[in-house]
């Protein structure tokens, strides 16, 4: 039997296939480090847990409104507006199914087939597989190192804008590469929106997740308001993953579509979880602050010993859960070619599992350096220290 041919242009995110060789692995008796998925190992805080429990006590178990239960969309635009010092109407918030379905549903309200987005690309890989799924052309725009990290190549992406190009997805404190925008970056990204007239998706997945500062929303800039559509996830900053529970925070037309797509793909986000949300919320945030200074440990631990290991360096990042050091020289100095087999070999040799460069989007050109991907957000800071130190002996014998 045929299939569509769109299928032909679907991608996924390729880091699980690299959980699935590390759990073949492991399942041979060997020990394995992971650092190659961003999930947390922190359990969701015991009154957002009650939370749930007593809404599905209380038979919240059934439908409810397909933008999300009203008391939620209340709870979600005066706490996102006062982070970001914006006034939200609860219209403008439609709850989802965790902040995936936000890049999808934002693109098929914005984007017809055959017009262009801008992506970052090292970037969420789900960007590039949905833009090209729902038709559009892909258009990456690039990063430069920096002393601090990494820069948009602001050229670079004016560059690839043409007269078929509709929108630009941004993401601030950025995966996989924990990118912080400075001030100037933002501001030059929100003007190219405006003199092109683009629609922005906001990625603000990890907007509270760091360890020092404040974020900044583009979306609170001057003149971005209009054009702007916010993703906002529970799944980072309350450490609830499988939860699946986001919102996306738009203009009315947007937000209008958004809903309207809910209720033909989902009918609504589960209710029960609508109510954990509000708990997160409102409740004590206590455990938030405890989980990031976790994260800090483990963020130390881990820059400290990959920049003691030869032929490897990274910046230490201020916000995300996320390393993204070069292994350029580490690579020379044990003969391996690609990135794909560094990561095997490493694997094999000392259990440390990892994603790479590959894992997020397509190399540009001009790219000669090599990178790979660690998270530490389910990995504890003595097994970072041991598979770590693995690692940097593996490497240090030639």
């Amino acid at each position: 039997m045929k299939t569509a041919q769109r299928l032909d242009n679907l991608g996924t995110e390729t880091a699980f296939r690299v959980a699935q060789a590390a759990a073949d692995w492991k399942a041979q008796g060997n020990q394995v480090y992971p650092f190659h998925l961003g999930d947390l190992n922190f359990p969701m805080a015991g009154h957002i847990v009650e939370a749930m429990d007593q809404a599905i006590k209380d038979g919240k178990t059934g439908y409810c409104p397909g933008p999300g239960i009203p008391e939620l969309r209340a709870a979600l635009a005066a706490d996102i507006g006062s982070r970001r010092g914006m006034s939200i109407d609860p219209a403008e918030v439609i709850v989802t199914t965790g902040g995936k379905p936000v890049i999808t549903k934002f693109l098929q309200a914005v984007m017809d087939p055959g017009e262009g987005v801008l992506y970052p690309n090292p970037g969420f890989p789900i960007y590039e597989s949905q833009i090209e799924y729902l038709g559009g052309t892909a258009l990456p725009y690039r990063y430069v190192p920096t002393e601090d990290g990494f820069a948009i190549d602001l050229d670079h992406l004016r560059a690839s804008i043409d007269d078929k190009t509709v929108a630009i997805i941004y993401n601030d404190l950025q995966n996989p590469i924990s990118a912080e925008s400075t001030d100037a970056e933002r501001e030059a990204i929100a003007a190219i929106a405006q003199e092109f007239d683009l629609w922005v998706l906001s990625d603000e997945a990890y907007f509270e997740m760091r360890y020092k500062g404040r974020s900044t929303s583009i979306a609170a800039l001057d003149g971005m308001r209009e054009r702007t559509v916010i993703l906002y996830t529970f799944s980072k900053k309350f450490a609830m993953t499988g939860s699946r529970l986001g919102c996306a925070v738009a203009p009315p037309e947007v937000a209008g579509a958004i809903s309207t797509m809910n209720t033909n793909d989902e009918s609504c986000t589960t209710q029960y979880v609508q109510w954990a949300g509000i708990a997160a919320l409102q409740g004590p945030q206590d455990s938030v602050g405890r989980m990031l200074e976790v994260l800090r440990k483990r963020r130390d631990a881990t820059c400290s010993i990959i920049n003691s290991i030869p032929g490897m360096s990274v910046a230490t990042p201020g916000s995300t859960f996320y390393v993204f050091p070069d292994v350029t020289e580490a690579m020379e100095a044990k003969g391996i070619a690609t990135l794909a087999d560094f990561s095997t070999e490493a694997l094999h040799n000392t259990g440390v599992s990892f994603c790479t460069r590959e894992h997020f989007g397509r190399r540009q050109g001009g790219e000669d350096r090599h990178y790979i991907r660690l998270a530490y957000s389910g990995i504890g800071v003595d097994e970072i220290n041991e598979g770590l130190g693995k690692l940097r002996d593996w490497i240090t014998q030639g």
